[in-house]
């Protein structure tokens, strides 16, 4: 899990230097690098299926390995998404929101990694990772302030009809994976409450 993590770290900050870029062929080149993340993410997680199947006794329920690890690549899919969308729609300039969320989505991705660190040591670590959920469901209620508050101000003020089309998607998609990280630390809170 730990590989798993570290990567999507990297295609996170990948996607939020790609947020403040506003040459064409710089943000294609970002989504070139994140799409590299995401097919090393589906041979870390086909490896962790494997191990599952190989071994005799996991460090937690099969089930629960398996679910986690799955996720985990939805969200390094989710962030794919939203890396693509930018480089498709080229918006026309950079935008705060869309960078300040992106940086949330950093925030998550290094919880996220933090947590699978302490793994090892579950049963001690409960109230750590339980802590460190919060943390992620925090997140995702702040990101959906701002993306509330920036899609009413798009479409107050956002005279382009394109540009509006672009700016909606783009902050959808970047949304939909803030949804996703909090769903990876409901997956991890369910580990934990079991281990407890």
């Amino acid at each position: 899990y730990i590989k798993s993590a570290e990567n999507i770290v990297k295609a996170a900050n990948l996607l939020l230097e790609q947020t403040r870029c506003e040459d064409p062929d710089s943000r294609r080149n970002y989504s070139h690098r994140v799409k590299e993340c995401e097919t090393a993410g589906d041979a870390i997680t086909q490896q962790i299926i494997s191990e599952l199947l190989d071994a005799f006794v996991t460090p937690f329920d099969r089930d629960d390995i398996h679910d986690l690890a799955e996720i985990m690549d939805t969200l390094l899919d989710s962030i794919r998404d939203a890396s693509k969308k930018i480089a498709i729609y080229q918006p026309q300039k950079a935008s705060k929101k869309i960078i300040e969320i992106a940086e949330y989505l950093v925030k998550d991705a290094e919880i996220i990694l933090d947590m699978t660190r302490h793994f090892e040591n579950m049963r001690d670590e409960i109230d750590y990772l339980d802590g460190k959920c919060s943390e992620i469901k925090e997140i995702e209620h702040i990101v959906d302030d701002i993306y509330e508050s920036y899609m009413s101000n798009v479409f107050e003020f956002e005279k382009d009809a394109i540009e509006l089309v672009k700016k909606k998607n783009i902050l959808q998609a970047l949304e939909d994976t803030s949804d996703v990280a909090k769903s990876v630390s409901a997956v991890i809170r369910s580990i934990v409450v079991k281990m407890g």
